[in-house]
């Protein structure tokens, strides 16, 4: 009989705890989700809580335009306004504030 080889997860030693207060009835809910997916609460928690804060993160690093705005994004580039007073002020007091 051929044996079949099996690969594990490197070992991730886990030495960092996250407490939070929760109430009686949240307690139940996360239980019986972790229950129907036949999970420890823990690593229920920690998948759910460590997914969210990815997708929160990915979330912030992209931004998503509209057609119009990315229209009208492009056109900046392509066509820049012209340099007016307001901005000359501007460059001028960051030169004056940064040392540039």
């Amino acid at each position: 009989m051929a044996q079949t080889e099996t690969k594990r997860a490197p070992a991730r030693t886990r030495a960092e705890r996250l407490e939070a207060r929760i109430t009686a009835e949240q307690k139940l809910l996360i239980e019986r989700a972790a229950a129907i997916e036949g999970r420890t609460v823990t690593d229920f928690v920690t998948t759910s809580v460590q997914e969210a804060a990815r997708k929160t993160i990915e979330d912030h690093q992209r931004i998503e335009l509209s057609v119009r705005d990315s229209r009208a994004f492009v056109e900046g580039l392509l066509n820049p306004p012209p340099v007016n007073d307001r901005l000359r002020e501007t460059i001028r007091r960051y030169r004056q504030a940064t040392g540039v």
